[in-house]
């Protein structure tokens, strides 16, 4: 329960301690933002068919170009959340005037592609609901995490239609996140011409696309062909 006596959002799949999944969700010092991003993945979890997070893939269509099946949406925003905090710290000890909110950088980073959940679902043997099916891939990578291939998801018409900056956006808001996390999200990608008002939104941007970068490097030798 909230502080005004209302519900929080639930959700049968989603972990009691969401530091299982995500382990710098227990760094957010905050209260309320640590409950706003807990809830944005519960409605997230409630409103789609994943019944796992470490399920979701990163993003299929460009892991099926690059032949690598095993990248997951979790491992692609702990390495997101891991750099942009490392940013952060730096950013902090080297101007401390700088004023920047950590816990908003932990927060943005954690919930800037929750959207994921939304743009694509489970392959269940059809595509009822999607528009287009992400191709798989036969390519042998080894990962400690779920061994997800392209073809296990379809994309839906959020992926095709929308794009996960503004379908991040809703899901924050409708978990009652301040709207300069919107920001974030809505910032981070060149999907959208917003760009970052904010040191954090900036942060984020930038580790996501060394996070990125990194992946698309595990299959390019020059990057500059992604």
């Amino acid at each position: 329960m909230t502080d005004d006596g209302t519900s929080r959002p639930t959700a049968d799949h989603l972990p009691d301690d969401l530091a299982e999944v995500f382990p710098a969700y227990a760094e957010i010092g905050d209260d309320d933002l640590r409950d706003g991003v807990r809830d944005a993945y519960a409605l997230a979890l409630a409103e789609t068919d994943w019944t796992d997070l470490a399920a979701v893939p990163w993003l299929p269509d460009e892991q099926a170009r690059l032949g690598l099946p095993d990248e997951t949406n979790v491992t692609h925003v702990n390495d997101v959340t891991a750099l942009a905090t490392a940013l952060a710290d730096a950013l902090t000890d080297r101007r401390p005037g700088l004023g920047l909110d950590r816990d908003l950088v932990v927060a943005g980073a954690l919930v800037h592609d929750v959207s994921k959940l939304y743009e694509f679902a489970p392959d269940q043997g059809g595509d009822a609901g999607s528009t287009r099916s992400a191709e798989g891939s036969d390519a042998d990578c080894e990962s400690e995490g779920p061994a997800v291939r392209p073809g296990d998801s379809v994309a839906t018409e959020y992926y095709d239609l929308l794009g996960h900056p503004y379908v991040g956006v809703h899901v924050c808001e409708a978990a009652e996140l301040p709207v300069a996390l919107s920001h974030v999200v809505l910032s981070h990608t060149d999907r959208t011409t917003v760009e970052p008002a904010t040191p954090e939104a900036v942060v984020v941007k930038r580790a996501d696309e060394v996070a990125a970068a990194a992946i698309r490097s595990r299959a390019l030798d020059d990057l500059r062909d992604a």
